[in-house]
């Protein structure tokens, strides 16, 4: 037995050393490496340097180049809507010209915010849906260090992208007189959040997909093992704390993959409920409702002031999108915004 125990105690030893080296990659993970974690811009392969065009799908547009005030160059795709679309039939003289701008200037504007995978390539198939089948106008935004725009990004760096955008739509003699909607997937969800708690006056409505609380709070279901270490998340995105401020005149259309293997079902339906308190719409509960009964409840539900929570039983992460009656109940709460009043404000 006595023999045993320098093998129990090398055994403990070693567990000790393990457990510690482990908690010392964890937090150094998190410490210095979560920007690669959360921000994976080069996959798939490839996405850094193989951009997708609007034109590979038949689609109008430009290719802008945004500078931010932190001088990064940012690139975008800006479809900018025509009264015809067929490009056979679009004459470019004076006349025509003027028509299409007036026509795009009673459109809404759509601006797009990926998720944090691919490239804003990856996504034109829903802009097309967008532009074509709805007859919006649409911005597509590349984050710093994604695709062809320059920088790395961070939490820091995409808020400013992402109001360098709005700034632009604002300061265009065309898309600055349109009803502006932000439309964002998963983490462009909370940029998307992030933009109209920052803009109230200016943004019309949201449309988020698959998105969470914040990021720290997302982490123990995401990276199991780096729970404990959640604190060191320093790449907030805390949309639980910016819902309330989003005026209660902004409706917010939520799509929700109930099998969402990535951002737990809890994520929606609890932004869902700050949504509804900001609306003044909170349901009153006994202390005895259990969280479930929520989930079953929370199917496809609106409040009086035009927000709505659509479900989709068959959803995951990345194909909600694809699912029976996503792009109806889309083109339904864009086409129930109206036309864009006549506006003086820059």
């Amino acid at each position: 037995m006595s023999s045993f125990l320098p093998s129990i105690q090398g055994f403990l030893k070693g567990s000790a050393a393990t457990a510690a080296g482990l908690s010392t990659v964890g937090v150094g993970l998190l410490l210095f490496g979560q920007n690669w974690l959360i921000y994976p811009s080069a996959f798939p392969p490839g996405s850094r340097t193989e951009v997708p065009v609007p034109a590979q799908f038949g689609l109008p547009y430009e290719d802008l180049e945004l500078v931010t005030s932190d001088d990064v160059k940012i690139r975008c795709y800006l479809l900018l809507q025509r009264r015809d679309l067929d490009p056979v039939h679009h004459s470019e003289d004076t006349t025509r010209e003027d028509a299409d701008e007036e026509f795009a200037s009673f459109r809404p504007t759509v601006i797009m915010f990926h998720g944090n995978g691919g490239n804003m390539g990856h996504r034109i198939p829903l802009a097309k849906v967008f532009y074509t089948k709805m007859r919006c106008n649409v911005l597509m935004v590349s984050y710093r260090g994604y695709g062809l725009s320059e920088g790395s990004p961070s939490e820091k760096g995409i808020r400013i992208d992402a109001q360098t955008a709005l700034d632009y739509v604002m300061s265009n003699p065309t898309l600055g007189r349109t009803l502006i909607v932000l439309y964002g997937q998963s983490i462009g969800g909370a940029v998307s959040i992030d933009l109209a708690s920052r803009n109230p006056s200016a943004i019309r409505a949201l449309i988020l997909e698959n998105t969470f609380l914040s990021l720290p709070r997302l982490v123990p279901s995401a990276l199991p093992a780096l729970a404990p270490f959640a604190f060191l998340c320093h790449q907030k995105w805390d949309s639980a704390s910016k819902v309330p401020t989003i005026p209660p005149s902004t409706p917010i259309l939520m799509l929700s993959g109930a099998r969402d293997e990535v951002v737990p079902r809890q994520h929606m339906l609890e932004l869902w409920k700050l949504v509804k308190a900001r609306e003044g719409q909170a349901e009153s509960r006994g202390r005895e409702a259990k969280e479930e009964e929520d989930e079953e409840e929370v199917q496809d539900v609106r409040t009086g002031a035009g927000s709505r929570f659509a479900n989709f039983p068959q959803g995951t992460h990345n194909d909600t999108c694809v699912q029976q009656g996503y792009w109806m109940t889309v083109a339904e709460f864009v086409a129930g915004l109206g036309q864009a009043p006549a506006r003086n404000d820059a």
